[in-house]
This record gives C-alpha cells, structure tokens and sequence, in this order.
C-alpha cells in the first residue's frame, strides 16, 4: 500500500515538473520598438552633451511583457509575447538612437557610461500599453514625463509631457504593437525636438542670466496630449498607419 501512495506521489511529480518544463518551453513571440529617423531639418545643431536615463517606471510597466489594461485600474499582459528586453530599457534605446539620428547633438549616449554630460535627460515612462476599455480593437497609449536636467548643478531646467494614442488595426497582438511604435514614435520625436530646443545651443557656460530665468520658470512647462479619448470619446483617436 505504502509503495502505491509512493509510486503515485512520484508520478504526479513528474508529470508537474514535465509541465513546468513545457511551459518554459513554450514559444514566445518576440516585438520591440523602433527609433525616429526623421526630423525637422530646423531643429537646432547644439554643441553639448547628452546623457539619457533609464525611464522611470511603475513595476506593471518595469517588464518584458506587454501590457494592457481591462480598466483604468485593471492591469494583464498578453500571453505567449513580449518585448525583447524590459520596456524602459528599449525605450531608452529607442530615444537614444533618434537623438543619433537627428545628426543634430554631438554626442549623446545612456547614462550608465562614463559620459560627462552637459545636461541629462529624465524621462518618466507613464504610460506603454493598449487599452480595451475602449472598445476593440484596443488604443494603444504612450505617456512620457521628461525633465532636462543641467550639469554639475543638477539644475532642472524644463519639464514636458508628451502623450499619444493610437488604435490598433485589428486585436491581433502584432497589429497592438504596430500601434504602440507609432505612438511612441510620435513622443519621441516631439521629446528630442522639445530637448534640442529647450537650452541655448552653446554650452551652459555661455548662458546669460535672463536665459537660465527663462528655462527655470514654471510656466513654461509643456504639456503636449493629443489624439487621446476625453472622457467616452474617442472620435479623435487615429488608427495605426499601414507599415
């Protein structure tokens, strides 16, 4: 009797530990974000550098996974997928790459180097995910909070918002992620203009007092949202462009 209890505690181990291994095992698809190539030809050429932090994140958002929200207060993520490294370090990438490509900053690298920078770009990573509470196909939503920060003084100096929302062509994950890199694309862009265009071009030391008086006052914080529902419409939300 006590060899068949063992014999059965035995079989349902390994028929557990064999799921434990399927489930590892199980394929899992792969996305991730592209950089800006294309920007203003007016943007200023500035002749500092940049440092970008790892955006800040809550830890629904510090992940691999994509996430989407049931509700405003309901977080899951999709099965079987996920980004190829956590979302604020692929992001910080992605902004990296675009402020290389804009040919527009004579050098710019993450933080984590031994970079001595002039100024340091903060961003707050809000907002990365797709939104069903709007109906299907879902809204993919990208929200990021950046502070330019100026070296050695740890000055702040400007503080912006930039916001966009896109809908998904179908809700197929593939289609989502189409979505979330257009959106993302467009904070990008309007993130790295609004740091070339912030401080003076020339190196801080070669700013004049009335200068840092203006970068420093409150009222010139930017809060750029557009194409986001307000309230239950979301009649100014545009579906994700072909690729």
């Amino acid at each position: 009797m006590m060899r068949s209890i063992a014999a059965a505690a035995a079989a349902s181990l390994l028929l557990g530990g064999c799921a434990l291994i399927q489930a590892a095992e199980e394929p899992t698809n792969l996305y991730q974000v592209t950089p800006k190539s294309t920007f203003d030809p007016g943007l200023p050429s500035v002749r500092w550098q940049l440092a970008v932090e790892v955006p800040a994140a809550a830890a629904n958002l510090n992940t691999g996974r994509i996430a989407i929200a049931h509700s405003p207060t309901s977080f899951d993520y999709y099965a079987k997928s996920a980004w190829t490294d956590r979302a604020p370090l692929m992001v910080q990438t992605r902004i990296v790459d675009s402020f290389e490509n804009s040919r527009k900053i004579i050098a710019v690298a993450r933080e984590s180097i031994a970079l001595v920078p002039n100024y340091v770009l903060q961003p707050d990573l809000r907002d990365f995910e797709a939104m069903y509470y709007y109906g299907s196909p879902p809204i993919a939503r990208v929200r990021v909070v950046a502070k330019l920060v100026q070296m050695p003084i740890r000055q702040i100096i400007g503080e912006a918002t930039f916001e966009r929302c896109v809908r998904a062509r179908a809700d197929k994950v593939p289609k989502v992620v189409e979505a979330i890199d257009q959106a993302l694309g467009s904070v990008i862009k309007n993130l790295v203009a609004w740091t070339l265009r912030t401080p003076p071009s020339g190196l801080p030391a070669e700013q004049t007092a009335a200068e840092i008086s203006k970068l420093r006052n409150p009222a010139n914080v930017v809060v750029d949202s557009r194409n986001c529902p307000v309230g239950n419409d979301t009649s100014m939300v545009p579906i994700a462009d072909e690729p």
